[in-house]
């Protein structure tokens, strides 16, 4: 029943949002550590990607979390002459996160989540409403 599938593609949208969600908690968890040791790279932000195949049971295209990149943009610095990761002209590397592109991917993937959350409400309902029509 194409019902049927409808719930278990959008319930494999909702697992990939929700690792998506993860991985960004976890950037904006980072955004402000550093190393602990001069020249210790700090925390570098993930990038979630996504992948699609072919799900043989079900017969339909579904989607997953794929591995996760590393974002190559470079450390910023900032003068901290006292902090224990301070290189020797007094300089600390700190992550390449950006709370605000974070905050802005965090909606997106929350968007995402919801648009999942009402295919499958939806089909929930359709579903009944088949199972009232064929009772009476």
């Amino acid at each position: 029943m194409d019902l049927i599938k409808s719930l278990f593609v959008s319930a494999t949208g909702l697992k990939a949002q929700n690792g998506r969600m993860r991985v960004i908690a976890e950037n904006i968890a980072n955004a402000d550590s550093t190393g602990r040791t001069p020249g210790e790279d700090p925390y570098r932000r993930k990038i979630p990607t996504f992948k699609s195949h072919f799900d043989k049971e079900i017969g339909a295209q579904v989607v997953e979390l794929g591995r996760l990149a590393e974002d190559k943009a470079p450390f910023e610095t900032r003068y901290e002459p006292g902090h224990p990761a301070a290189d020797a002209d007094g300089y600390v590397k700190t992550p390449n996160v950006n709370t605000l592109i974070e905050t802005v991917d965090m909606r997106e993937a929350q968007r995402s989540y919801e648009a999942n959350l009402n295919v499958i409400e939806a089909t929930r309902r359709m579903v009944q409403r088949t199972i009232d029509i064929l009772r009476a």
